[in-house]
């Protein structure tokens, strides 16, 4: 007889969900997502449709699928289990082995039973959640697919969870603007934080170590996460410019709403840079937002879009720089013509089409450059001369950190 587990709607064959886990590992591998057999190893074990019994079988191992929104009053989700891919990325990053001992801040029960895969018997794993909804279907779910030895703790995961420190890696689940010195108090000497880091409304994946008094980017990956609650979060505004079109910028930045939604209702204009080979363009962002001081992301729906209020909408958003009184702009597109693809820029305002003109000469100086940024994450207070900088860079001063996204110039690299 054919082994069955138990979803919401009725048992499920489970020769049928290792089937649809060994095609979504396959996926993975071809998508180049997946390279260390112990990841591969955990994602291929791990029953992901536990988790997530209301979503049903073949959804939970298709790729792109979010597992159980926990949404907050006002219908905005606060927790969810992320698409594989992303977490399969995380977990390629943080380069778990047996043994270690790892925190995971934010829960849901699937990423913690892939961690334990990878720490094996002789590591520990403690999982934290600020929400007992949370936390309550992760010990439940967990204990079913047979994890039960991860801990599951109901806190606020800015104090971190000490009773079970030192840790070899902290996995964040969440985006956060501002690292909780709890973090950098409980982590190893030799280990990894590995968290989705929001930056002026850009978010990477950063893998950090400890270097000297602060934390130094290894590497870094494009994601998009929900972001923490409390502290941690970041101080952003997000000002309506029209019906489905929002601008996200920094709470420190000195802008007219007003001002803004009447040059957004005034006559695009468009200027356009060369020719670009580059296929791959989310640095671009990173380069703008450090070399702009006045930096924002407008996200627009697609019926925006449709209805001519913005030029296009892009999942990620829309790079945006302002002139200096906040009334002007300009944000960043992408154009197939004849001889091929161009990036431009399309401006509102009194001074939109200088604004265009501007951005697309600093398109014009990134792609020439094509190089990666440096992330570093500083304690509050620490000096400029004693932060590691050689390029251009940009410092974001949160209450509790600096963080420096440095860019290196040609010579450098």
């Amino acid at each position: 007889m054919t082994e069955q587990t138990y979803v919401s709607d009725g048992p499920v064959d489970s020769e049928q969900a290792r089937d649809l886990r060994d095609g979504m590992v396959a996926a993975l591998q071809t998508q180049g997502v997946l390279h260390s057999p112990e990841v591969v190893a955990a994602i291929r074990t791990v029953p992901r449709h536990v988790f997530g019994p209301e979503d049903g079988l073949e959804s939970a191992y298709a790729l792109r699928t979010v597992l159980h929104r926990t949404l907050d009053e006002t219908g905005v989700a606060v927790s969810m289990i992320s698409a594989v891919d992303i977490q399969a990325l995380m977990l390629e990053q943080a380069q778990i082995g047996p043994g270690m001992r790892v925190l995971e801040v934010g829960s849901g029960g699937y990423n913690a039973a892939l961690l334990a895969e990878l720490v094996g018997p002789d590591g520990q794993v403690t999982t934290v959640d600020i929400d007992p909804r949370v936390t309550e279907r992760s010990v439940q779910y967990l204990a079913r697919a047979g994890y039960e030895r991860v801990n599951v703790v109901l806190a606020d995961a800015d104090a971190g969870v000490p009773e079970h420190a030192p840790y070899d890696r902290i996995v964040v689940t969440t985006s956060v603007a501002d690292l909780p010195p709890s973090w950098i108090e409980q982590l190893a000497p030799e280990g990894r934080i590995v968290v989705p880091l929001r930056m002026r409304g850009i978010t990477r994946v950063v893998v950090l170590r400890r270097e000297g008094a602060g934390l130094v980017g290894a590497e870094y990956e494009l994601a998009q996460f929900v972001p923490m609650r409390g502290a941690a979060s970041p101080a952003e505004r997000y000002l309506e410019l029209a019906d489905g079109v929002t601008l996200l910028i920094d709470s420190d930045l000195p802008i007219d709403p007003g001002a803004l939604r009447g040059s957004l209702a005034q006559p695009r204009v468009e200027a356009w840079g060369e020719v670009t080979g580059v296929e791959r363009f989310d640095g671009l962002h990173l380069w703008l937002m450090v070399n702009e001081p006045m930096f924002g992301i407008i996200t627009a729906t697609k019926a925006a879009a449709e209805a001519g209020l913005i030029a296009h909408a892009w999942p990620l958003g829309l790079p945006t720089v302002l002139d200096e009184s906040g009334a002007s702009f300009a944000y960043l597109s992408l154009r197939r013509f004849d001889d091929g693809l161009r990036f431009g820029a399309m401006g509102q305002g009194p001074r939109g089409q200088e604004m265009a003109d501007r951005l697309v000469s600093l398109i014009g100086s990134w792609d020439e450059s094509n190089l990666d940024a440096t992330i570093a994450v500083y304690p509050a207070g620490t000096p400029d001369d004693a932060i590691s900088i050689s390029g251009r860079v940009r410092v974001l001063d949160r209450p509790r950190n600096r963080v420096a996204i440095t860019w290196p110039t040609p010579q450098e690299s």
